[in-house]
């Protein structure tokens, strides 16, 4: 008689655990997407910082008006608008090309007609009561223009 052949056979065995390195495709393209996520942030986060400075300031000047609060005003947009366009297009500007200016960029005809209009007027004016309506379209003004957008104007 023949003995059985299966008897010969080794017993069964698992398998070898599943090793955590290295991690499968799918995984490093997760890592890879939010390395790229996070880089754009960071790049979006510094890129807008002058916004949010300028934003601040204006809060503050809003808090606590100094002497000549409307000239420290247009100071601010001047500087604002020196960050998103290039020094030689906005440095020379004053007056009223300058009020032309912030209203083809976002102001909307309220620089120059509207509350804007203080900034070529009375800048050296004590506060005055459109102030608050100042400040509002200034805000308005920084919101509406982003640094670097404007760099080949």
């Amino acid at each position: 008689m023949m003995d059985d052949p299966l008897a010969a056979l080794r017993p069964l065995h698992a398998p070898a655990p599943i090793s955590w390195w290295p991690p499968a495709l799918g995984w490093w393209l997760v890592l890879f997407a939010i390395i790229a996520l996070l880089i754009v942030i960071y790049r979006y986060w510094r890129r807008m910082a002058p916004q949010r400075a300028a934003l601040r300031e204006l809060e503050l000047l809003n808090q606590a008006p100094d002497d000549h609060p409307i000239a420290t005003l247009n100071q601010l947009l001047k500087r604002y608008a020196m960050v998103c366009w290039p020094t030689k297009t906005v440095a020379s500007l004053s007056g009223k090309a300058w009020l032309e200016f912030l209203d083809a960029n976002g102001g909307n005809g309220e620089f120059t007609s509207g509350s804007g209009r203080i900034l070529l007027t009375d800048p050296y004016q004590k506060q005055s009561a459109d102030f608050n309506e100042l400040t509002a379209l200034a805000h308005r003004w920084i919101k509406s223009n982003r640094p670097g957008k404007n760099t080949y104007v």
